[in-house]
């Protein structure tokens, strides 16, 4: 039996050599061609891999100096998209009006989308305090900032950041104070992708069509802007400074260094961190920008948490509050982690080493594998995911 599948064979023909037994894996995408044949023959036999530490996200441009790939014709529609995007509302209602499931169906298909959802920087099972998942001590931080963040479950895999009606009523608050400062609607959020990346242009395609869905297109227009790798990476990827970011909205993630919920949060730091700048302005400068967005009081947070270093678990509590500001001010949004993987397997599930981070994180680590003669069942595998997550 051979243990590592991805040889560069075509889909069908690694699941023929799994059928064979000469695989012990088999990767089955819902959205490839052969997965309704696989589904009809393996149904009972699909899993999904575990998430895994990488966590992208969409982030705005609070400061955008560039207008070279745009759809704006005025500079009062410039001006407007910048307003609207320093008001913590505005950016609240898209975030909920963002359906992150359709989002994430259009690289893992219907079937697998719901698996690799992340709601937050910081996995929420990437550290524990007092026996407390990280996700739910930032949970209770996070209602803390208003109404709107009741009944939402941080946890990977959900969905309930997606919530029309608080998106609506979000909006209302930020449009009424909008118009007072004398911004024009419908606000244009150029939202930038690889036009080689078809992949990254159908989930730019479904964040427009939910987004303004829920808030009405007459209210918040997605311009998705498609441009080539070179001009694509030179304004994301391979600037130097925040000004040479053109767009308003673009793609972002963090893999993590170490086992410290600072690993994740310090990246955007608006001090030191290390891709602030994909926000649109540098990190130590004195933009209006990071006042605007208050983001003074994440930099004290972020201090406050790195400065416990005897009790671990009011070190992650600090650094939880950290994450419940980043998260209600929405700044950035959340959308998939790695991980995640439908697949057949011949292996014991659970049975290989696994961590966060380094070497043992990573789906090619085969460390304590246990092969298995039979192809796993569904049930279980979930068993012994069920069986792994109460021993935490």
């Amino acid at each position: 039996m051979k243990l590592i599948y991805n040889d560069g064979s075509d889909p069908e023909s690694v699941i023929k050599k799994f059928e064979n037994g000469q695989y012990s894996f088999a990767t089955v995408m819902p959205n490839s061609s052969t997965y309704k044949s696989v589904k009809k023959k393996f149904g009972d036999n699909i899993v999904y891999g575990v998430q895994y530490g990488t966590s992208y996200y969409l982030g705005f441009n609070i400061d955008r100096q560039k207008y070279n790939h745009t759809a704006k014709t005025t500079d009062a529609q410039k001006s407007s998209t910048k307003q609207a995007i320093l008001n913590k509302d505005f950016r609240q209602a898209v975030n909920f009006a963002f359906d992150r499931e359709a989002y994430a169906a259009q690289t893992s298909g219907a079937d697998a989308a719901t698996k690799i959802l992340r709601n937050t920087l910081v996995p929420p099972t990437f550290v524990q305090v007092n026996g407390e998942e990280f996700g739910k001590v930032v949970e209770k931080q996070l209602v803390t900032y208003g109404d709107e963040w009741k009944d939402i479950n941080l946890d990977d895999a959900q969905t309930t950041l997606y919530n029309q009606e608080k998106a609506k009523a979000e909006f209302a608050k930020a449009k009424e104070q909008l118009q007072k400062e004398g911004v024009q609607f419908p606000i244009h959020l150029d939202y930038v992708v690889s036009q080689t990346d078809n992949s990254q242009v159908q989930q730019a395609s479904s964040f427009k069509q939910s987004v303004e869905a829920v808030l009405g297109a007459d209210n918040v227009v997605v311009d998705i802007q498609k441009l080539s790798d070179d001009d694509f990476n030179n304004i994301t990827y391979f600037t130097d400074t925040a000004a040479e970011k053109d767009y308003d909205l673009a793609g972002g993630g963090w893999v993590p260094d170490y086992q410290d919920p600072s690993t994740y949060l310090e990246s955007l730091s608006p001090v030191n961190g290390s891709v602030f700048y994909y926000l649109g302005v540098d990190a130590g400068s004195n933009s209006p920008a990071i006042t605007a967005v208050d983001f003074g009081k994440y930099a004290e947070l972020l201090k406050d948490a790195n400065a416990e270093v005897s009790d671990q678990a009011v070190r992650y509590e600090k650094y939880a509050a950290a994450q419940a500001w980043l998260t209600d001010s929405s700044l950035i949004l959340p959308t998939v982690s790695n991980g995640g993987t439908p697949m057949l397997q011949r292996t014991v599930p659970y049975s290989r080493a696994a961590s966060w981070v380094g070497t043992k994180g990573t789906g090619t680590n085969y460390k304590y594998l246990e092969l298995s003669e039979e192809v796993i069942k569904t049930k279980d595998y979930d068993a012994s995911k069920e069986m792994v997550e109460r021993k935490g």
